[in-house]
């Protein structure tokens, strides 16, 4: 299990499917969702409200067996570095998410240190540092953060913003976060891996620091990257890391293709002293 779960441990994976220019630039930006502490039932549709799948298409279909062969040939890693190096990154929107930029035009985000975990690109990354926010991106591959660097190298807020090669999962940095920002991250994990993942985010976070979940993809198909997922899989886990739900709501700024698939989850840290104290950090 060790091998195969390296393969999907610390890149984004989602399918983009159709045209990144239309989606929703309505007034009314969320239908909400109620929160009932300790009930996550109520915090998605029932099976039979799930939008049909995703349906695959070629470029998926050459990513998913990239990986596989990597795997199989006992270099997991080395096939993300191939996907980025042969353009097979369905998951890449190619510009900033949406919604992000929306809560970061509105002064929605918390202000300080943020992390975005699987970076890839850095659209995000560059798209909300500002002065009063520095942001560091992180992501496996090397190719990805070339390419941010490359991508960003005119930006000028440049200042900043961090790019890093490292793994999510080991990463030991030497300050804490005010905000974590997780899109297509929980997915591209196998699912016994997730209750890793909260712990590290609740590690990484400071006290009452948050984090913002996008949930992709709200469905019911089979497999992955990226595996399906829906509100009550990110609260069991993070519960019982200390963190609670603060909002969950539809994203109605999702991309089209991703429409009806994606809730925007936002969550605040209460648990205790992060595990990070005592263990030797990196520079960032």
């Amino acid at each position: 299990m060790r091998r195969c779960s390296l393969i999907y441990r610390s890149d984004p994976v989602a399918y983009t499917l159709g045209n990144l220019s239309t989606f929703c630039t309505g007034a009314r930006f969320f239908k909400s969702s109620p929160v009932k502490p300790g009930g996550g039932n109520n915090m998605e549709p029932s099976k039979s409200k799930f939008k049909s799948p995703i349906p695959l298409d070629a470029r998926v279909n050459s990513f998913q067996q990239v990986l596989r062969s990597a795997s199989a040939s006992d270099s997991p890693l080395n096939g993300w570095e191939k996907c980025w190096n042969e353009g097979l990154t369905p998951w890449d929107l190619g510009s900033p998410t949406p919604l992000l930029v929306h809560l970061h035009t509105t002064g929605s985000l918390p202000k300080g240190r943020a992390l975005i975990p699987g970076c890839g690109a850095g659209y995000d990354v560059v798209a909300i540092a500002c002065p009063e926010r520095h942001v560091i991106g992180i992501d496996i591959s090397e190719s990805a953060i070339k390419k941010a660097s490359e991508l960003s190298s005119g930006s000028p807020n440049a200042e900043h913003y961090s790019f890093l090669k490292t793994d999510f999962f080991t990463w030991c940095p030497s300050e804490l976060f005010d905000l974590i920002f997780d899109y297509t991250f929980f997915c591209a994990i196998e699912p016994e891996l997730r209750p890793t993942w909260a712990r590290k985010i609740c590690d990484l976070l400071k006290p009452d620091g948050e984090l913002i979940t996008l949930m992709y993809p709200i469905d019911d198909h089979e497999g992955g990257p990226p595996y399906r997922v829906t509100a009550t899989d990110y609260e069991e886990v993070l519960d019982g890391v200390g963190m609670k739900a603060i909002q969950i709501v539809d994203n109605e700024l999702a991309v089209a293709p991703r429409m009806g698939r994606e809730k925007l989850g936002r969550w605040r840290k209460r648990c205790g002293q992060s595990q990070l104290s005592g263990v030797s950090k990196s520079s960032l």
